[in-house]
């Protein structure tokens, strides 16, 4: 029956069903379900799901937002239930992600932070509109490991590189890598103002960010 419902879940984030995720997640409570396994062997299949449909040319950018809802809305069902018990979800690491300063952009940087969150790094979102010296103080409070800097438009993209710099001021870096991404962003770019990773989309940031932990920090 579990493994059932376990495919049922994976399927809602498939179908990108906020409603009915949120439904399940809640009757994982009400069953008393783990709910680090509803969210390992469930929802996060859906994710991987999608994230490789996307890959393959198979999902497109509204499949990921719709899927990337539908995680938010059982996260914020079950992560309480985890702080109560006193379990946590494995972390890969903390990472910071924001929008810089002048550019107030959400969509890609959201989607971004949940499919991160999803795939088992703790996030710390600082919206849009955020100056280079707050991505730095949040990066030491938290010890993040990463700093997910998005920029959409031309004009606000060389604050990618005013956050490198932050970072380095407070002497953060090399220690906290730094990836950027973004509509006008390449990956030329990344390596002209010295950031650790670059990615076109959610997905990739997901496997960028793997990669550069992985490759020791």
């Amino acid at each position: 029956m579990t493994e059932e419902l376990f495919r049922e879940m994976a399927q809602t984030i498939i179908d990108g069903d906020p409603e009915a995720a949120e439904a399940l997640a809640k009757r994982v409570l009400a069953e008393g379900i783990d709910p680090l396994d509803a969210i390992n062997k469930g929802f996060v299949v859906g994710v991987n799901k999608v994230g490789d449909a996307f890959g393959c040319g198979d999902a497109f950018l509204p499949d990921l937002v719709l899927a990337g809802e539908a995680m938010k809305a059982v996260v914020a069902v079950l992560d309480p239930e985890l702080a109560r018990r006193g379990t946590q979800r494995q972390t890969l690491g903390n990472v910071v992600v924001g929008t810089v300063k002048g550019d107030i952009h959400d969509i890609g940087k959201t989607l971004v932070a949940t499919m991160l969150s999803a795939s088992g790094f703790q996030v710390y979102d600082l919206g849009v509109d955020v100056p280079p010296e707050r991505f730095a103080a949040k990066a030491r409070e938290v010890s993040a490991a990463i700093v997910g800097v998005s920029a959409l438009l031309t004009t606000t993209m060389v604050n990618q590189k005013s956050v490198i710099e932050a970072l380095d001021d407070i002497g953060l870096r090399p220690k906290v890598k730094v990836m950027v991404g973004g509509a006008p962003v390449t990956r030329s770019w990344a390596q002209q103002i010295g950031a650790d990773g670059y990615s076109e989309d959610a997905i990739g940031a997901v496997a960028e960010a793997k990669r550069i932990l992985g490759g020791g920090a």
